[in-house]
């Protein structure tokens, strides 16, 4: 089925953004599909304001993203209850979330127009720090949450469980709990799995772990996920999707379990996740 309503974000310092904003915007135009524009995409192009990226949300059937991986993670970090379906044009590097390139938009809107695109429901992280008793608001993430040691050059004390059952005190650089979706980021290059992307589980990953032993721990995505700041003298630092770091204090508990509602992320007709993952990390099998 396609979407009545487009809701249109763009990253507003990418190269020739404006043109292609305007450019998908009169593609859509030609299935007589309104564009309604987020308040930095209309900047852009010099209309007047748009929406924020909730309104957007409430307003649209389908997020059309214009960036890279980063720039849908920050979208869908933003959009509260109202978890609308995202398509992403890549105008960055990697881009492992979206589905389309900048030169082909007009495939891609096509698709769209034409309701030919399906969609990968991709499980959402909902983190809470409870500190001195008192349990904060909550912060959503798609990719990760990260605790780590910042700037020192220490290593910093973990405790950790899942469900309430201890798991182990990991004396590491810091730990990672990734979504599938995450997977593919820092988990990765930490040394953990890829994961497919409705495999419906997290991953537990140490951070260069003074054990050799740990290794990265697969748990349900029910799970609760509780790690516990265990080491009164050096600063942890809590980063949800590569967002600015927040200071933990000791005694502090970072609860992560999954979200209610899950992400629909739009996936090209005849593109599979491990194609996509063939392509990006390059494998190409034995040269043997």
């Amino acid at each position: 089925m396609s979407p009545k309503t487009i809701g249109l974000i763009a990253h507003p310092h990418k190269k020739d953004v404006a043109n292609l904003i305007t450019a998908v915007t009169e593609e859509f135009g030609k299935f007589n599909i309104p564009v309604r524009l987020e308040n930095d995409a209309a900047h852009i192009v010099g209309q007047k304001p748009g929406l924020t990226v909730p309104e957007l949300a409430k307003e649209s059937d389908l997020l059309v993203v214009l960036g890279g991986d980063g720039t849908i993670l920050n979208v869908a970090d933003h959009l509260g209850e109202d978890v609308k379906p995202i398509f992403g044009i890549n105008v960055g590097s990697l881009g492992f979330l979206t589905c389309s390139t900048s030169t082909d938009y007009r495939e891609a809107v096509h698709a769209v127009a034409k309701g030919r695109i399906h969609y990968s429901e991709r499980t959402m992280l909902r983190v809470r720090v409870i500190s001195k008793g008192e349990t904060g608001p909550a912060t959503i993430g798609l990719n990760d949450v990260v605790l780590s040691r910042g700037k020192l050059s220490r290593l910093i004390l973990l405790r950790t469980r899942v469900d309430g059952e201890y798991l182990s005190e990991f004396n590491a650089d810091g730990i990672i709990v990734a979504t599938p979706t995450g997977s593919t980021a820092y988990s990765l290059s930490a040394g953990g799995p890829i994961m497919a992307p409705e495999s419906g589980v997290f991953v537990i990953t140490p951070i260069c772990p003074h054990v050799l032993t740990n290794r990265s721990v697969i748990v349900r995505e029910e799970s609760l996920i509780e790690i516990e700041v265990s080491d009164p003298d050096d600063p942890v630092f809590l980063s949800v999707d590569g967002r600015e770091p927040a200071l933990l204090k000791f005694g502090d508990i970072v609860t992560i379990r999954s979200t209610d509602k899950k992400l629909p992320l739009a996936v090209m007709p005849d593109v599979s996740f491990f194609g996509v993952v063939r392509q990006k990390l390059k494998w190409s099998g034995s040269n043997i």
